[in-house]
């Protein structure tokens, strides 16, 4: 956890499967930069389940912050982080919650990992919580219902060449690992979709303001 807490407002980034917070680093660059104190969480996502991730590991860093006296915390997340921050919002919601930005979430589970969770190496490289992303009936994502605070979901529909194998199980639209009706919400307040791909959708300056943006206003810009 890296962070400090001397602002109004606090944002809590949580970065996505098999990726550490360093990957959030151009996100929380620039949320500091707009005035915002930042919370990066980075924890083991190949090592444990989501529900151990989210108790063990997004909780207290969201205690913590809520100890910080912050008018308002915020999440931006991206792909497994979202469905993490989901998890646990569904169970406590913190009375100064503000809002939150998903980038490429697997809301409704993801077709990949459903297609190769048997598979040995999709296993070993996406550990347990990959295995836990599977499409329904056996979605936890899909299971998780829907919101009731304000989300707003961005998500892309290009995808990045090592990625061209799984992008082919997709019959519409995605970003090369989520679909892009995967990212949808029931009860989200905005939806947008981007020329971006999965791995590195949130460096894009396009889509770090429409997250600052959606922070503040609680929609994406037109």
């Amino acid at each position: 956890m890296r962070g400090c807490s001397s602002a109004t407002e606090c944002v809590i980034l949580v970065h996505g499967l098999a990726r550490t917070c360093r990957s959030m680093a151009s996100m929380e660059t620039h949320l500091i930069e707009a005035g915002y104190q930042t919370l990066t969480v980075d924890y083991p996502s190949r090592k444990k389940r989501l529900e151990v991730l989210v108790s063990e590991d997004f909780n207290p860093v969201l205690k913590f912050c809520g100890q910080q006296g912050f008018g308002k915390i915020h999440c931006v997340t991206h792909s497994l982080g979202g469905i993490i921050v989901r998890l646990a919002l569904a169970v406590h919601k913190p009375h100064n919650l503000g809002r939150v930005v998903m980038l490429s979430p697997p809301n409704q589970g993801s077709l990949v990992a459903e297609k190769l969770k048997k598979w040995w190496l999709f296993k070993l490289v996406n550990g347990p919580a990959g295995q836990q992303l599977a499409t329904f009936p056996d979605c936890l994502p899909g299971r998780s219902g829907p919101v009731d605070y304000e989300v707003g979901v961005i998500t892309g529909n290009r995808h990045v060449f090592f990625d061209s194998w799984f992008a082919s199980f997709f019959s519409g639209d995605n970003d090369g690992k989520v679909a892009v009706e995967e990212a949808r919400l029931e009860g989200m307040k905005d939806f947008l979709i981007v020329p971006e791909t999965h791995p590195f959708i949130m460096n894009s300056y396009r889509v770090r303001e429409q997250a600052l943006f959606f922070l503040q206003q609680g929609f994406f810009h037109p």
